[in-house]
């Protein structure tokens, strides 16, 4: 069983922007998600776990061993999907994954080309292993995405945004993958999408400002807001009073009105109803409160 242990993490560019700030995690082997809004910080401290940047300081442990000391070895452990990922033109799913397991030190033939046409069976990508990389849709580029960063069997995989932009249908056949593959190595999965996590990931932590703001499985997280989420249909025109005057966590617009979800100990007005909280209204109601720190001037 591997752990990954993130302890302290600071990571700045420049004297203005604050990308990392103490970020501290422990996470087990299996799924585990990263929510956070862009420019929360999620895409550093990948990039930072993939010994790609140093980080200012803190320190990062896999299976007991520093990454930075270690990163050689770390590597040949790592499997990669970042945000956005160039590719060769003219190039075909086979030439360009046979040319990564190379990179990745997969030298013996045989061994290559079991792998790579494996990889790309279990993508659903075989039957266009012929085909240049670069003409593929947006959801077979990232399953190709995957199958580079398997090869090789790595233990820790890190995935940023991998479903950004992908269709539903593309988004389930990801889900599935990544569920598959999860259950014996530690698998990091960095989104803004809520339902990314909620499918996939028995634990969870929310990074906002360089800061992780919340941490927990998604079902204690739910029931932990149990009695204070309260929602209402309001018109466009009065919106603006209840985003003043009320901990407005999530607005959604339906047939011309909104539907809207507050914080509150008790029901803040008539018309108020009370619901069971989902993960969204989780992620929200932790980036509300962040949000009214900042505003007031209080560390979170």
């Amino acid at each position: 069983m591997y752990r990954l242990q993130i302890k302290g993490l600071h990571k700045s560019y420049g004297a203005q922007i604050k990308a990392l700030d103490n970020v501290s995690l422990d996470i087990p082997n299996g799924m585990f998600g990263l929510l956070g809004p862009n420019g929360a910080g999620k895409s550093s401290l990948m990039r930072t776990l993939a010994t790609l940047q140093l980080p200012d300081s803190g320190e990062v442990l896999f299976d007991g061993k520093d990454i930075q000391k270690h990163a050689p070895e770390l590597r040949k452990q790592l499997g990669y999907l970042p945000q956005d990922f160039g590719v060769y033109p003219k190039i075909s799913a086979y030439a360009l994954l046979d040319h990564f397991a190379i990179l990745k030190g997969i030298l013996h033939k045989a061994e290559r080309k079991e792998q790579v046409l494996a990889l790309l069976q279990q993508t659903n990508l075989y039957n266009v292993r012929k085909q240049a990389v670069s003409t593929f849709s947006g959801g077979m580029r990232q399953r190709f995405g995957i199958a580079q960063a398997l090869l090789g069997n790595p233990q820790l995989i890190i995935v940023d945004e991998p479903t950004a932009g992908l269709d539903p249908q593309e988004r389930n056949r990801f889900h599935d993958l990544l569920s598959e593959i999860g259950e014996q190595v530690v698998i990091l999965l960095s989104t803004h999408i809520v339902e990314d996590v909620h499918d996939l990931c028995p634990e969870m932590a929310v990074l906002a400002q360089g800061k992780v703001i919340l941490r927990g499985k998604p079902a204690s997280l739910t029931s932990g807001l149990k009695g204070q989420t309260w929602r209402k249909t309001v018109s466009k025109e009065a919106l603006p009073g209840y985003l003043s005057a009320m901990a407005v966590i999530s607005t959604r617009r339906v047939a011309g009105r909104i539907h809207l979800h507050v914080l509150a100990d008790a029901c803040p007005e008539a018309g108020f109803e009370p619901f069971t909280p989902d993960l969204e209204d989780i992620y929200f109601s932790a980036l509300f409160g962040t949000q009214r720190s900042k505003k007031e001037g209080v560390l979170c």
